[in-house]
């Protein structure tokens, strides 16, 4: 994954954007939460925008994987 990573020496495992600390969880509660993705990179400004928006639709298409969406189901 280009945007994604996770290490156990970084946030014990948790995924991350790649070269930062930032959780991809703590993104999606903020999304979930009506945050828009600029008001994100207000709470992140070290994190550049496009790996915030290259995070997110990295996750949406590893979920949206029919491999991945049909062991869910």
């Amino acid at each position: 994954m280009k945007y994604i990573t996770s290490d156990p020496e970084i946030m014990t495992g948790k995924l991350v954007i790649v070269g930062t600390r930032v959780p991809i969880a703590r993104i999606l509660f903020l999304l979930k939460e009506g945050y828009a993705i600029e008001a994100i990179k207000e709470e992140y400004p070290h994190v550049p925008l496009n790996k915030i928006k290259g995070a997110v639709n990295e996750l949406i298409e590893r979920l949206d994987n029919s491999d991945y969406a049909s062991k869910i189901l």
